[in-house]
């Protein structure tokens, strides 16, 4: 049973981890400070976060140790193992033993000569049920991760999927008002030079865009570069 005294006592802990992941100024920064935070908070010798990337397929994303990225291209590659399932199904995976479990045989015999013998995975998730990645805890010793440990690093993954999303979304609007701007400009350029009115200077992007199969910003932005448009 998860003593709670545990959990208070790390209260202020994760207050300061909730401080550090508001300030941090994108999703790499945020997430080195979760998984440095794991390190500190948890029997944990290495841990990673993998996070879902839009072709749905997980991306290392952090890891304090080499070992961790070993253990996620393993799986990776393959489509199997506590990542893949954990990501899947938005189920918390807990391997007490690499040396004993039979659900990745393959996977966990190759884990386990790695020198990892406990595994918890712990899924990360918003309130809208879509799942943004897993943080992996990994350790050379077996049965490591008690019922306190679980509570923690559960406790961990809600403040880093909050974090994560909202980095993401902060990287994406950022993304947006710069695309906004290049064209802003590209179509000033255009309407400068062929003495047309900004409806037309926009229609002039767009076509080279669809014709090239280039994204609208990089067409803007090749034309603010070299001052011609592509071929």
């Amino acid at each position: 049973m998860t003593d709670p005294d545990v959990v208070t006592t790390s209260a202020d802990a994760f207050a300061r981890l909730a401080v550090e992941l508001h300030d941090a100024p994108g999703v790499e920064e945020t997430i080195d400070a979760v998984v440095q935070f794991a390190l500190q908070a948890l029997k944990c010798s290495y841990a990673g976060v993998a996070l879902y990337t839009r072709n749905s397929r997980p991306e290392i994303a952090a890891v304090t140790d080499p070992v961790v990225a070993d253990v996620y291209n393993l799986q990776i590659n393959t489509q199997s193992g506590p990542l893949v399932t954990a990501l899947r199904d938005r189920t918390t995976i807990l391997i007490r033993d690499t040396t004993a479990d039979p659900r990745w045989p393959e996977w966990a015999a190759t884990v386990a000569a790695l020198g990892v013998r406990s595994v918890l995975d712990v899924p990360l998730a918003t309130g809208s049920r879509s799942t943004v990645g897993v943080l992996g805890l990994y350790s050379p010793a077996a049965d490591a991760f008690s019922e306190d440990d679980e509570a923690i690093a559960h406790i961990l993954a809600r403040h880093a999927s909050v974090a994560v999303a909202s980095a993401r979304h902060e990287e994406t609007m950022a993304q947006a008002v710069d695309a906004r701007k290049l064209v802003g400009q590209a179509m000033g350029i255009l309407m400068e030079r062929f003495d047309i009115d900004g409806d037309q200077a926009f229609a002039v992007l767009k076509r080279y865009s669809q014709d090239t199969n280039t994204k609208l910003r990089d067409v803007a932005q090749q034309l603010i570069d070299t001052r011609r448009l592509p071929h």
